[in-house]
């Protein structure tokens, strides 16, 4: 194996999508903390185009976003054939039982309320990560 080459297995790719900077900054600092690989996408569009590109192994995505909605972006990444196996951890400000039934309906595999510490974000990916196919290895 390319010693320069990030192990897959080892370190799951994770691309964290909000309209917030300072949101997708923290998510994405304390998860490559504990050991995921990150990207970032700031709206829908952009979370569908590097959903495509980078075939992450989970997408934490804000249901909330400006344009083509997190919604949207669920559905549509579960809709293709290529990017449907691709976990999505939706998040939302809407943390009443009914946006975490409704993410779920429309494909969200994992559901967190905001506000909420990167820590809890973690775990339920870790959670949904512990569910799929792959079996990877974090710290």
């Amino acid at each position: 194996m390319d010693q320069s080459q990030p192990d897959k297995a080892a370190n799951p790719l994770v691309l964290v999508v909000d309209d917030f900077l300072d949101s997708r900054e923290m998510y994405a600092t304390y998860l490559e903390y504990v050991g995921y690989r990150v990207a970032l996408a700031a709206d829908g569009h952009d979370a569908l185009a590097k959903a495509a590109e980078l075939h992450p192994d989970v997408i934490l995505l804000d249901m909330s976003l400006p344009g083509v909605d997190g919604w949207e972006v669920t559905r549509r990444l579960k809709q293709a054939e290529s990017t449907k196996e691709i976990l999505v951890v939706g998040l939302s400000g809407h943390a009443l039982r009914e946006h975490s039934d409704n993410a779920r309906a429309v494909g969200c595999d994992a559901f967190v309320a905001k506000p909420c510490l990167p820590a809890a974000v973690a775990q339920e990916i870790r959670r949904a990560l512990g569910k799929s196919k792959t079996t990877f290895k974090l710290k």
